[in-house]
């Protein structure tokens, strides 16, 4: 069973930045293409940030793209998303997940979830 825990989310001024980490148990960390998706309140989840296994190839949607980073430490089981810039609309909890799909950018392809962490952006 892999699981994952989410942490660094905090209260921020916009302009601001944080940085978000995922601890992955398990010893086939590597094997697991990442993402980060995020749910506003009343709000579906939406896609964030996807790394590849090696971490050499990475999406993001237009609205982080150039502010949101992601990275991943195969040798600590950690991936990572760099949130800079942040803006009000950026509030939301943040989850990070595991896919065998690559490229995955959609819900349906990610299985293994974490709890999240929440992210306020203050204006």
């Amino acid at each position: 069973q892999v699981q994952l825990v989410e942490s660094g989310g905090g209260l921020v001024q916009a302009g601001g930045s944080l940085r978000l980490s995922c601890a992955v148990s398990g010893r086939t960390f590597s094997s697991y293409a990442m993402g980060w998706f995020r749910q506003a309140l009343g709000k579906e989840r939406e896609f964030v940030a996807y790394i590849s296994r090696s971490g050499g190839i990475t999406y993001y949607p237009d609205s982080v793209k150039g502010r949101f980073t992601i990275s991943r430490d195969n040798a600590k089981n950690t991936v990572y998303l760099q949130m800079n810039s942040l803006k009000p609309q950026d509030t939301a909890v943040y989850y990070c997940a595991t896919t065998q799909t690559p490229g995955a950018t959609t819900l349906r392809n990610y299985n293994n979830w974490g709890q999240g962490t929440q992210v306020t952006v203050s204006s």
